[in-house]
């Protein structure tokens, strides 16, 4: 199955491909991201990065795609669709990562409600989750700016936060949004 590539205003969400392993290393490089991903500091962590997305669309048809500046084609970081564990769940999950210097600009915003959009759309869930550490404020923003609920929870023995979009609060707004298209 061809994956679709997602595109947004100002952004376009494609395939990784392993010729990203050099674009994709300086997203998890900077002090910020490593609090966070400190294992990616290992240049072989980040090619098996690409390869369990890769391993994800053939599986399920998505996984983190590489994001794009649609004006000039320059890789700016990752957003998409995986599934991850949630208290003994599957549960999908949208994640994102962004370049240090391309932050505060809105992509990872942008992207992310896009893949929730997605995630509606292409499947049968009823939820669609971020897991954020509660210390990662940028991400915790950007959840809270694309789900309709959140709730504190622990995750591998560490407080996380649940942000999340039920498939009928979704509805509920695209119905309006339509409403006020028509």
């Amino acid at each position: 199955m061809a994956i679709k590539i997602l595109e947004t205003e100002r952004l376009r969400l494609r395939p990784y491909s392993l010729a990203d392993e050099a674009a994709l290393f300086p997203v998890f490089a900077d002090p910020y991201a490593r609090r966070f991903y400190p294992e990616m500091k290992d240049p072989t962590r980040v090619r098996a990065w690409i390869e369990w997305n890769l391993r994800n669309y053939d599986e399920y048809g998505f996984g983190l795609w590489a994001v794009e500046l649609k004006a000039e084609g320059r890789f700016i970081g990752d957003c998409g669709l995986t599934y991850q564990d949630v208290e003994g769940r599957m549960e999908l999950e949208i994640g994102y990562h962004v370049l240090e210097s391309e932050r505060g600009k809105g992509y990872a915003t942008e992207a992310a409600r896009g893949c929730l959009d997605l995630g509606f759309t292409r499947t049968s869930c009823e939820r669609i989750c971020s897991i954020v550490r509660p210390e990662n404020l940028a991400s915790c923003t950007v959840a809270a700016r694309i789900h309709s609920a959140r709730r504190d929870f622990v995750r591998k023995g560490e407080a996380a936060v649940l942000f999340y979009t039920l498939r009928e609060d979704w509805e509920a707004i695209e119905k309006e949004c339509r409403v006020w298209v028509d």
